[in-house]
């Protein structure tokens, strides 16, 4: 019996089929970014250092959640070419070990991070006022992350598949619950003590467990497409060991774009609190346009991988050149939103904060025409991953972040009378730059010459002797 997701994804209209699964994924994205937007609308009616204290906690979590994010990418990118291959077995397989990895990742990060969260701010020099509650709030997101990771990879496995309903399903209940109760956990309500800007961080936490509790357990039935049993989860380290090396570029490329998110926090934090603030309440904005711009990019990665898995190449490049076109005018006309109604979107995360809403309003005017440009980077970026192309896609986001960005950023506000405003053009110039950058690279073609899953690595013999012996396949 034929999978009609497959077929669709292997032979149906593109932009139809690129829809089809990005409005989903889109969707959910949205509505996971509401776990930091409900605690940005909360928390900014505590004032202007709570959202300071929020700002700087999480571009720090970030960057942790990124270095394993990274090896999922991996899991993810062998699941959906497996699947184009129609080799089911490896999907359970791929599946059960890529979670036993990143959980155990999760919990090194956690500990990691808890340990030396109060260091680290030290180390970006954050104000006394704010310290206290960002440490707070930045130790209680360590210990949730365990439930963050594990609920990420269960999204990535669903959507390698094309899957995309079950985890909006999810999200969208867990969500709704943490609106609710991100409120009383920060004002408080009768017997129940508020918490402040750590009562967000909680209830994030109880939310983010009970929606990798329901992805496991899916997992375990396996009605969705991958069934894996607990003796799946018997370390097989020549997989790990391939899925870690695939994975490693990921890990250090998600790593590197964090990271320069913190170093950007330490050049915004050298201009006061009055502009963290607006580089947050700014940046969750920002944050809505990644989100926004994955959508598309994450639907057609999907299918550009199950195409390869299929030995479809040339329908993979027409999906990839479609998806950037469709994502730069989406996000095209996003970026005319926000630069119209700049003041307003900032107003609405801190309410009666003028000099915030000023200084705000100017950085997403500054950044918002160049938002298609993005649509275009992340497209062709998550394309590459999508080929086994990690190294590509780690070069790229080295030279935005680390060759463009932040020496703009520091050169233009440090050494030229633009001060503040210099970091918001550097990242409008990484911005246009990239787009010549990336579709230079695109177009030469050497990501088609790629294939993860039939090349006989050392690292993978063990897997690829199962296949031969359960199902007669060779290689």
């Amino acid at each position: 019996m034929k999978n009609k997701k497959l077929e669709m994804a292997l032979n149906g209209p593109i932009i139809k089929t690129i829809l089809t699964m990005a409005i989903p994924i889109l969707i959910a994205n949205l509505l996971q970014s509401a776990y930091q937007l409900t605690d940005a609308f909360w928390v900014g009616r505590l004032g202007k250092e709570a959202v300071a204290a929020v700002s700087i906690s999480f571009p720090i979590t970030f960057f942790m959640i990124s270095v394993g994010s990274g090896f999922s990418i991996a899991g993810t990118t062998l699941i959906s070419q497996y699947f184009g291959a129609k080799n089911m077995k490896m999907v359970d397989k791929v599946a059960a070990q890529t979670i036993l990895m990143v959980f155990c990742i999760s919990i090194f990060l956690g500990i990691i991070g808890y340990i030396f969260a109060g260091y680290i701010l030290m180390l970006m020099g954050v104000e006394k006022e704010v310290f206290g509650e960002a440490l707070s709030f930045l130790k209680i997101s360590f210990i949730g992350m365990i439930f963050v990771f594990l609920f990420a990879m269960f999204q990535s496995l669903m959507r390698g598949l094309g899957e995309v309903k079950i985890p909006l399903k999810i999200v969208l209940f867990t969500v709704l619950l943490n609106f609710i109760i991100d409120p009383l956990f920060i004002f408080g309500y009768g017997f129940f003590p508020g918490l402040g800007v750590s009562g967000a961080a909680w209830a994030t936490l109880v939310t983010q467990a009970l929606a990798s509790i329901a992805g496991f357990y899916i997992l375990l039935k396996g009605k969705y497409g991958i069934h894996i049993k607990i003796s799946d989860f018997k370390p097989d380290l020549s997989y790990i060991k391939k899925a870690f090396f695939l994975g490693l570029p990921s890990s250090i490329e998600m790593s590197a774009r964090s990271l320069s998110m913190i170093v950007m926090t330490f050049l915004v934090t050298s201009f006061g609190t009055v502009a963290i603030a607006s580089y947050g309440a700014g940046g969750n904005v920002f944050q809505l346009v990644i989100i926004l711009s994955m959508g598309i990019s994450m639907a057609s990665s999907i299918l550009v991988g199950q195409n390869i898995g299929a030995k479809n190449v040339d329908r993979a490049e027409k999906i990839i050149k479609v998806s950037i076109f469709m994502s730069f005018l989406f996000l095209s006309f996003i970026g005319i939103i926000v630069f119209l109604f700049a003041k307003q979107l900032i107003g609405f995360f801190v309410p009666n904060e003028k000099e915030i809403i000023e200084m705000g309003a100017t950085f997403l005017r500054t950044i918002a025409l160049s938002f298609g440009f993005i649509g275009i980077q992340m497209g062709i970026i998550w394309a590459f991953r999508a080929s086994g192309n990690m190294l590509t896609s780690l070069n790229l986001t080295l030279v935005s972040q680390w060759l463009f960005q932040f020496p703009l950023g520091y050169i233009l506000s440090k050494h030229t009378s633009l001060g503040i405003d210099g970091i918001w053009y550097s990242i409008f110039i990484t911005n246009f730059l990239m787009i010549f950058v990336c579709l230079g690279v695109f177009f030469r073609g050497t990501w088609k010459k790629t294939n993860i899953i039939d090349d006989d690595y050392k690292t993978s013999e063990k897997i690829y002797e199962e296949v031969i012996i359960e199902e007669g396949i060779k290689n």
